[in-house]
């Protein structure tokens, strides 16, 4: 049973608001009957259009594995732009057509590597990328998490995404699904042809020593149902293990009909903030103790295909 009815104005996320105000007043005027505020679930599924922004078909990359699963990233050009560069350029190139997913540890990363990483590489690829593990904050604007954070002065998010900041820098976190440049020992940062994606609890202790370039938005279920590498790090012992990649395409060169139509939920909107509410405060009956706190990893960005 629905506990609001359905509002496809704007108004929607405003009443979840008052809803919330208005519930510890309700509570004392009806202490005998049980009131539920909205779940997360429910915020996001009544969140009216102007709550969600659309992801441009410029910014996803389209893997597809050799099973036919298919899996959606998008890009964070705004994070890390010579190695976002670097990766649009290896998609145009179908590097990673015929690669392979070579390496799965359990409650890690999954990580994949192109066909061949001593081919030439494409025209303006650059080969030796600056360390892009944060940036200037200048010009980014952060809607608080509210908690605090272990691995961050303070954390929230940026234009949808996950974020911490010491005030004069900003960068990406490592939260599930999130998507990093792998990388050798210092001063090597990678150079965007093998990535990994976060497939188990965030290890948040990677923010800033690599470059996180973006985050799966559909699809993270196949690459988390991989078989485990059983050799060190989470490695396949045998090649013959590795798990095929049919392609990896940026979206916009997709025929039309094939391209994602994907949107990502507005963190600077009064819905996202309601969700955020939800997620950090629930008061749902199965919870007899709410923690009143969330980690910023727990309050992932909703995804939903276009209407």
């Amino acid at each position: 049973m629905r506990r609001f009815p359905a509002c496809r104005a704007p108004v929607a996320a405003g009443m979840i608001a008052v809803m919330r105000r208005l519930l510890p007043i309700l509570a004392l005027l009806l202490p005998n009957v049980a009131i539920a505020a909205p779940s997360p679930s429910e915020i996001v599924a009544h969140a009216p259009g102007t709550a969600w922004a659309d992801v441009p078909a410029d910014r996803l990359l389209v893997m597809t594995l050799g099973d036919g699963a298919q899996i959606v990233i998008e890009l964070a050009p705004q994070f890390a732009p010579v190695h976002t560069g670097n990766i649009v350029h290896l998609a145009r190139a179908h590097a990673w057509d015929g690669g392979a997913v070579i390496r799965v540890q359990d409650n890690y990363v999954v990580q994949w590597a192109p066909r061949d990483e001593k081919a030439k590489p494409p025209v303006d690829f650059v080969a030796h990328p600056p360390a892009e593990y944060d940036r200037n904050r200048q010009g980014i604007a952060i809607r608080p998490l509210g908690f605090s954070d272990p691995y961050a002065p303070a954390t929230g998010f940026a234009a949808g995404w996950p974020v911490g900041t010491d005030g004069n820098r900003v960068w990406l976190a490592h939260c599930y699904g999130m998507i990093g440049v792998a990388r050798d020992m210092p001063p090597d940062t990678g150079d965007g042809q093998e990535l990994y994606a976060v497939n188990g609890e965030a290890p948040r202790q990677l923010d800033r020593n690599l470059a996180v370039v973006g985050r799966v938005l559909t699809g993270m279920e196949h690459l988390g149902a991989l078989p485990r590498g059983t050799a060190a790090l989470g490695f396949y012992a045998d090649k013959a293990q590795d798990i095929a990649i049919r392609s990896i395409s940026l979206a916009v060169d997709l025929p039309r009909a094939q391209q994602p139509r994907l949107q990502v939920m507005r963190t600077d909107d009064a819905a996202f903030s309601a969700y955020l509410d939800a997620r950090a405060n629930r008061t749902d009956p199965f919870f007899v103790q709410p923690a009143h706190g969330v980690t910023l990893c727990n309050v992932p960005v909703p995804t939903r295909r276009k209407p």
